[in-house]
């Protein structure tokens, strides 16, 4: 068997956009040849699905997964929202959702390391998908609690919310409490609240808040030369509405906007004579914060015509 060395398998890496375990092998098998390299990773598909990986994903699903004490939220994007809808992308994100359940791993990193299923991990089981679908896939990020969790998914995938609670064993299977969990879920998905309460608003960020609000009013020729202590106190006023906007439990109930989400949870709790916590939430949205891809019909024409 021919030697090679480590750079030989970064120059197979660079070549083919392939991972460095897979260049290691194909090197391997090839006796160090580097074309024989790359037609080894050609024939299973490896140096395709890495040209794959270059193309903007910024579409996809979130889904939701819970089992016993144990919800997960997970986003995995695609390149177009008709891909999103292909059943078999949709079994295979509730697949990896499962896996994250079941495994707990870290990060994805860790997460593309675990067995799929008997015979693939899940970086393989990727890999399969990205050549069978024909679009870049991309596993790009999810929540696991432990505890009574209600998840809630809107628009068939399009934003994922998981509510975590605080409840007794009893209290998480009361229809009652289910319909509420679904509702705060809503809440969260609609409304998109920065924190769970007032009081769990960092210290620096109400700082900040303030400075913002006070240099605002010094700059209003309305209320610019009031003495200092007076505008200290406008912007402790503002500050209730600051709350209402980014704490959920301050948050109006979007159901009944005459009560907040505190006081409709209080509410449940005393219909079933029990204590309800909200622990902490999360709430994925597809694409969120990613590139879009800009398809330029004239562009693409122009293209298959040369």
């Amino acid at each position: 068997m021919a030697a090679f060395t480590a750079k030989d398998v970064q120059a197979l890496r660079e070549k083919t956009g392939v991972g460095m375990m897979d260049c290691k092998k194909a090197l391997t098998a090839s006796d160090g040849d580097m074309e024989k390299a790359i037609e080894f990773l050609r024939e299973r598909g490896l140096a395709a699905a890495a040209k794959k990986a270059s193309r903007i994903a910024a579409e996809g699903i979130v889904d939701a997964y819970v089992s016993d004490d144990v919800g997960v939220l997970v986003e995995v994007n695609s390149e177009t929202d008709f891909v999103a809808k292909n059943q078999s992308f949709r079994d295979y994100v509730a697949g990896v959702a499962k896996v994250i359940a079941e495994k707990n791993p870290a990060d994805v990193a860790a997460l593309l390391t675990m067995k799929y299923d008997d015979n693939l991990t899940v970086e393989e089981m990727h890999r399969e998908k990205i050549l069978t679908i024909g679009e870049n896939l991309n596993i790009r990020r999810f929540e696991r609690y432990t505890g009574k969790n209600v998840t809630y998914i809107h628009g068939g995938g399009k934003i994922g919310v998981m509510v975590n609670f605080d409840v007794d064993d009893a209290t998480a299977k009361n229809e009652e409490f289910i319909t509420m969990g679904k509702d705060v879920a809503m809440q969260i998905a609609a409304l998109n609240p920065t924190y769970l309460s007032k009081e769990t608003v960092p210290a620096d960020v109400l700082a900040k808040e303030k400075e913002i609000n006070l240099a605002a009013l010094k700059n209003d020729p309305k209320n610019s030369k009031k003495p200092e202590n007076i505008l200290v106190k406008i912007v402790e006023g503002k500050m209730g509405k600051y709350f209402e906007q980014t704490c959920l439990l301050q948050q109006p109930f979007v159901k009944n906007g005459d009560q907040t989400v505190a006081q409709y949870i209080a509410e449940v709790e005393k219909k079933l004579g029990t204590k309800i916590s909200i622990v902490k939430f999360a709430r994925l949205e597809k694409g969120e914060g990613l590139q879009k891809r800009e398809d330029n019909f004239a562009d693409e024409v122009a293209g298959m015509v040369k």
